[in-house]
């Protein structure tokens, strides 16, 4: 029997997200969102990211671990809303793995520059 990793959790999680996403509103609140349209989707994680900063700003570990909770599961459903896994998440996260985040962004900026044609 293998422990369960973060990655498992993740993929059970948009399971039951991509299950109830066409459930019944009045019983289920990941069906409720996705019946209210994208909008409310994107607007929970908006709150749900300032709660995350307030709960860093008062220095509660546990109450931090509640509120990037909850900005996780809003942002599963921002991504099953568009079609995207966490594993494409965790694909990208491992590219970066080894990277300065200095080197990825001036590499980025090098990228949305060649884009532009500038």
């Amino acid at each position: 029997m293998s422990t369960p990793n973060g990655n498992d959790t993740l993929a059970r999680l948009a399971e039951v997200i991509a299950q109830r996403r066409g459930g019944d509103p009045d019983k289920s609140y990941v069906a409720r969102l996705f019946h209210k349209g994208t909008d409310a989707i994107l607007k929970k994680i908006g709150e749900e990211a300032t709660e995350t900063v307030m709960a860093a700003k008062d220095g509660d570990p546990k109450k931090l671990v509640y509120e990037v909770a909850d900005l996780w599961f809003h942002s599963m459903l921002a991504l099953e809303a568009f079609g995207v896994s966490p594993a494409d998440v965790l694909a990208e996260l491992e590219r970066r793995e080894g990277l300065s985040g200095l080197e990825e962004f001036a590499a980025r900026n090098l990228k949305a520059r060649e884009g532009d044609g500038t």
